[in-house]
């Protein structure tokens, strides 16, 4: 069973005020996108960001935070994102098509939740 309630106590150490908090895999999209999730301490809160390698513009929710994420929010925040449709060109929403493949530092049981949840869908 998860602890959804989960929360890591910093993601930052006395060196570093910004750090890869999430890495995603998407196999099943057309690119095999590879997408990174950062968060950044900018004068005490957390703001959090959405780097492919195509340069696409992502909306999450919550895009900040006072406090590091719990495992819930965390996975609300990976499986809510979007390409801003804004700036969306053609057809850049198939990068998230799929379930991710997760791995996080910080969130110790990411893996096996999408691990588990890529099983269900019959995706693995």
């Amino acid at each position: 069973m998860f602890d959804f309630k989960f929360r890591p106590e910093t993601y930052f150490s006395e060196d570093a005020n910004s750090v890869l908090l999430v890495r995603l895999h998407f196999p099943e999209s057309q690119w095999g996108e590879q997408i990174s999730i950062y968060a950044h301490s900018l004068e005490g809160k957390i703001q959090f960001e959405v780097v492919d390698f195509y340069g696409n513009d992502y909306v999450v929710y919550p895009g900040s935070s006072w406090e590091p994420l719990n495992f819930e929010d965390i996975i609300y925040l990976i499986e809510g994102m979007q390409v801003n449709q804004d700036l969306q060109e053609e057809n850049m929403a198939l990068v998230l098509d799929g379930i991710p493949e997760a791995e996080s530092p910080f969130y110790p049981e990411l893996k096996k939740y999408f691990e588990e949840k890529r099983k269900n869908f019959g995706l693995d």
